[in-house]
């Protein structure tokens, strides 16, 4: 009975918490979005025409993001029958995310007006009991062109 209590204690604390951080990271991330959005990133791999001599460099961004206790132990009950495990995708969601907005801050610091040929490499850099995922790795790279 009392490792019930405490299970239930825990998961409801994992989704609290977890709740909190993960709005919180959202909110950071369309504040940025909103104010990066002026240099766009596009994953084409031809370098668009530029009438203006310009320099390019390879800028990138990485960013690892933890699950919580929460999402890890839905996950658990979702692979136990199959599906899409929907818990992890804002994980993924926020990775993401937040790796471009890395990598498009390297370029404004650069001074670039843009980023071409974006790629995105997603990684599990820990797996905890059973190959569950504990954290996500994703790294956002590109070339940033910076005007003369």
């Amino acid at each position: 009975m009392v490792d019930l209590i405490v299970l239930i204690v825990l998961l409801a604390l994992g989704y609290g918490f977890g709740r909190f951080a993960e709005q919180r990271h959202y909110r950071s991330i369309r504040k940025r979005e909103s104010e990066l959005r002026r240099i766009p990133a596009v994953a084409s791999r031809i370098p668009p025409i530029r009438s203006t001599p310009c320099d390019a460099t390879l800028v990138c961004g990485s960013v690892v993001v933890s699950v919580d206790y929460f999402k890890r132990f839905v996950a658990g009950l979702r692979n136990l029958v199959g599906g899409r495990v929907t818990s992890y995708e804002s994980l993924v969601d926020r990775a993401r995310r937040e790796a471009i907005l890395r990598m498009k801050a390297q370029a404004k610091e650069l001074g670039a007006d843009m980023v071409f040929n974006i790629k995105l490499e997603t990684s599990s850099i820990y797996q905890g009991r059973r190959n569950s995922i504990g954290s996500v790795e994703v790294l956002a790279y590109g070339t940033a062109y910076i005007p003369h």
